[in-house]
């Protein structure tokens, strides 16, 4: 998954590819490198960042998304708004990923059910607690999400999970949810990974956020290990090669033990 951020704003890449055609030739140089998905955002979620009117988020997605549609390539909408979620779908957008899953927009739920696309559900928390047992915090907040999906008709095939790195956790919370990113595997649903260039990556290896491709690269290979399936990045040709190189390891180093 390509991070294709159409924002002023965002810490990474914020005012790089806020113009549509700026946008759509990016999203092009990430198709080419081997993005499956483009995952676009009109909002920045860095800790800090102004919210956005649902207007001013749709100003700057729906143009982008138009220009997107005809691309042969997955289209998600990075939104928490419901409003944004149902106009981003009927542009072109294939999958809706919720920074809060389900449980910042009431609607959030009932708009995911009706465009019938699949939901990618991030845990998050409005503020970091170093005294709490994050893994047991997921779960509660997974299982909120799960009732909300199922109460508005969401298909299960159609649920996506995401620990929400570097969001309302600690550094320490970060990594031990890495270390057990296995435990996930319990819903049996899919695993998205999205360490790119954040600070848990900063923190340790002490670099600013344009120097942390090789350290955003090993932590989600461990990711990978631990059962992703997706990897949202920025750089994706580095991020393209690493998950090859994996799937090249799970498939072919399986070939003799058989």
């Amino acid at each position: 998954m390509g991070i294709l951020n159409v924002t002023p704003d965002s810490f990474s890449d914020g005012g790089r590819y806020d113009a549509p055609d700026m946008a759509l030739a990016h999203a092009k140089d990430m198709i080419a490198q081997g993005a499956d998905i483009l995952d676009v955002g009109g909002e920045s979620t860095r800790p800090g960042a102004e919210p956005v009117a649902a207007e001013d988020e749709l100003s700057r997605v729906l143009p982008v998304l138009r220009k997107l549609a005809p691309l042969d390539v997955f289209i998600s909408i990075d939104t928490y708004k419901a409003s944004v979620a149902r106009e981003a779908v009927k542009a072109g957008a294939h999958i809706i990923n919720d920074v809060w899953g389900l449980q910042r927009d009431p609607d959030m739920a009932g708009a995911v059910a009706e465009a019938n696309v699949p939901v990618i559900m991030m845990h998050n928390r409005e503020t970091v607690d170093p005294s709490l047992d994050i893994l047991a915090d997921m779960d509660r907040f997974f299982e909120r999400s799960l009732a909300l999906a199922e109460k508005a008709g969401v298909p299960r095939q159609h649920l996506i999970l995401d620990p929400g790195f570097g969001f309302g956790k600690t550094l320490e919370q970060n990594y031990q949810i890495l270390s057990n990113l296995q435990q996930l595997k319990k819903w049996e649903l899919p695993i998205l990974a999205g360490a790119s260039r954040k600070r848990m990556v900063g923190h340790v290896l002490d670099v600013d956020t344009q120097d942390r491709l090789f350290g955003s690269l090993a932590v989600h290979v461990l990711a990978m290990q631990g059962g992703a399936q997706i990897v949202r990045a920025h750089d994706v040709k580095a991020h393209a090669d690493a998950t090859r190189i994996f799937q090249a390891m799970k498939e072919l180093g399986s070939l003799h033990a058989e």
